[in-house]
């Protein structure tokens, strides 16, 4: 395990007991929670998107402005649906947003998850073809942005304006290196596989699409290692990185306790269930006394597996207390994965 990340759902909301009660509180606490894992020698801030919903819609804003606060920290998404997005401005958001980082940008994208909106994605002009799905449209944007932000060029110049220059222009900002830092957010073996085959590193979540009656995390290693595999055989200049989700809530005082006791006896094991049509397994929430959690997760066949570990925060209770539960987690927990603290 080299690094190791947080993950924010960026929920907001007036409910009873929330710290981030609006959209601007949960992204000025993004920022914050940002500087403060950085200077606990955390390693990447990343946050998921959901469209119409109380969570990050936009990430490039949040983005830009951790990058301007902070100067190693690795700044990224966990993942942006593709189906919604404007492949050409992305790209030009992705690299504006990486420059400003000097090069730390890790963006995570997919072909996305259920949303609250019906067909969503059409409302922001986004339709499949005829004979196509939403995961052939997703794919394309993928391609296009990958295409641009590759430096290849995309538009026909018009000389009159163009200084007299002829050809295909490409999207300006560029930002070298961006393209070896793109990750696919896979939900099952093939489309690991799949990600491998175009050189994409893998994010692997809490949940795969398919259930083999394995334990999760012994079919999201199975995952991981097709991944491998699949990039070895593509034979890419570059060597691949992978990310887990987890789940992680060490209990060391009362508060603690009073949040997340009964997650320690009600969420301890994996569950099977149906997302969008699809029996899914769903990996365990590791809750409880840090010693044990230490135990458990240096059992875990894909947190060994992977590079990278991102820990989801728990929505809405404010930058002091996930700072706090991130420094348990660096100083009690995570040595026993291998992982040491990164220094500025």
């Amino acid at each position: 395990m080299q690094r190791i990340g947080f993950l924010s759902f960026g929920h907001w909301g007036p409910g009873q007991g929330s710290r981030t009660r609006t959209a601007g509180e949960a992204l000025r606490q993004g920022i914050e929670l940002a500087v403060a894992a950085e200077d606990l020698g955390i390693d990447g801030a990343f946050f998921r998107v959901h469209h119409f919903a109380r969570q990050q819609a936009s990430p490039f804003p949040l983005l830009a402005a951790i990058a301007a606060r902070t100067s190693r920290i690795e700044i990224g998404t966990g993942v942006i649906d593709m189906r919604y997005e404007n492949p050409l401005y992305m790209a030009e958001e992705a690299a504006a947003t990486d420059l400003i980082s000097g090069g730390r940008l890790q963006l995570g994208i997919s072909r996305g998850s259920p949303e609250p909106a019906r067909n969503g994605a059409a409302s922001f002009g986004h339709k499949p073809a005829e004979g196509e799905t939403d995961a052939d449209m997703a794919h394309q944007h993928t391609a296009q942005f990958r295409h641009a932000i590759s430096g290849a060029g995309v538009a026909e110049a018009d000389p009159r304006y163009a200084g007299g220059a002829i050809g295909l222009l490409p999207v300006q900002p560029q930002s070298p290196g961006l393209t070896e830092r793109i990750w696919w957010g896979a939900g099952s073996r093939n489309t690991a596989v799949w990600a491998a085959g175009l050189g994409m590193n893998l994010m692997s979540s809490t949940l795969l699409t398919e259930d083999t009656g394995v334990p999760f995390d012994q079919l999201q290693a199975e995952q991981i290692q097709l991944f491998r595999d699949a990039w070895a055989a593509a034979g890419h200049s570059h060597q691949p990185r992978v990310s887990v989700s987890r789940s992680i809530l060490p209990i060391v005082d009362d508060e603690d306790s009073r949040y997340f006791a009964g997650s320690a006896l009600r969420d301890s094991r994996d569950q099977v269930g149906v997302i969008d049509g699809l029996t899914a397994r769903f990996g365990k929430t590791y809750a409880g006394a840090p010693d044990v959690l230490a135990e458990r997760l240096a059992a875990d066949a894909a947190v060994q597996a992977a590079d990278t570990l991102l820990v989801t925060t728990p929505n809405q209770l404010g930058v002091d207390f996930n700072a706090k539960m991130l420094g348990n987690i660096a100083r009690y927990i995570a040595p026993a994965v291998g992982w040491t603290p990164a220094r500025s």
